[in-house]
């Protein structure tokens, strides 16, 4: 088989088309042959090295979510077959033709449903799905998402919407600032705003923020006084403590690892969720481009200009 892998970090052009080993799946895993695979900001981070806690170790490869076929099964596995479509978050390995994907964090693909469609909806949405969870009462509530325009930030404004928040605040980069402002308040956002702007508006009471970064105390300062901040991001970044006792702010981190794992039938009616609200439109997953696997190099020069409109997806 053929993967993408790294021998040093730094920009897009270090990413390496290889041949490799096909993996085995042990117990509890699945191994698919891929037919989408996302690109995301914390795996262009990764390559810089300059992700929570650093870079992965060299030589590098990429987790993120992929969506394809079943063709192989571990020794335990009984609830899928070889044949079966699937998608699932791989936390390493995912930049190849084969992959293996641990069973409980797959699902599977409707009928009529592309693997793109998938990898579009599926692990976005999840992460909005718990972050609003974790933000909870939603309903009522002024709701401010960074990274409005990304793969999750664009399902977050949707899905609070839906959720019931009273005003959606989508906050971008100014970077094709006006074509973002266009796709997002078709999307349903109330206001956009660019992070170079002096101000924000008005404080909202819940904060998604999928930056992090230089942008976390501009986040900290969006959420009004009694407001929680929903960090979710592999930014970093600090905030003056000060902020939080003056204000009775709270943050909250989350990761989907910690969250499937500890929510796993939560995260499985957050799946059947989604689905039923794409299939009946009122969660519209836009997918930006699908790039060939071997130009993945391409792929995450377009997420590091910030002008991607949802979803970047490797196609093998």
């Amino acid at each position: 088989m053929r993967r993408i892998r790294f021998y040093e970090y730094g920009g897009p052009e270090v990413l390496r088309w290889e041949e490799a080993e096909a993996p085995v799946p042990g117990p509890g895993e699945l191994l698919v042959r891929t037919e989408a695979i996302g690109v995301t900001l914390p795996s262009v981070r990764a390559v810089r090295g300059d992700g929570n806690g650093g870079g992965p170790p060299l030589p590098g490869v990429l987790g993120g979510e992929v969506a394809g076929e079943v063709v192989g099964t571990g020794p335990d596995v009984t609830a899928y077959t070889v044949g079966n479509r699937v998608t699932g978050l791989p936390f390493t390995g995912s930049y190849a033709e084969l992959v293996t994907v641990p069973v409980a964090l797959a699902s599977r693909i409707p009928d009529r449903a592309s693997a793109v469609d998938a990898v579009a909806l599926v692990r976005g949405g999840h992460v909005a799905l718990a972050a609003l969870h974790t933000a909870q009462p939603v309903a009522g509530a002024d709701v401010l998402v960074t990274g409005a325009a990304s793969a999750t930030g664009h399902l977050a404004v949707q899905l609070a919407k839906i959720r019931g928040a009273r005003r959606v605040v989508a906050a971008v980069s100014g970077a094709a600032g006006p074509a973002k402002a266009e796709f997002l308040r078709g999307l349903g956002a109330d206001e956009v705003v660019t992070y170079e702007d002096e101000s924000w508006g008005e404080p909202a009471g819940i904060v998604l923020d999928g930056v992090g970064g230089e942008l976390l105390p501009r986040a900290l300062a969006a959420c009004a006084p009694g407001g929680r901040l929903i960090f979710f991001n592999s930014g970093g970044g600090t905030v003056p403590a000060y902020e939080l006792l003056a204000g009775a702010k709270t943050i909250t981190g989350m990761t989907m690892r910690h969250f499937a794992a500890r929510n796993p039938e939560l995260y499985a009616r957050h799946g059947a969720e989604l689905w039923a609200l794409a299939r009946n439109g009122r969660l519209r997953p836009a997918v930006h481009a699908e790039i060939p696997l071997a130009e993945a190099a391409r792929a995450h020069a377009l997420i590091e200009a910030r002008t991607n409109l949802g979803k970047v997806v490797l196609v093998p």
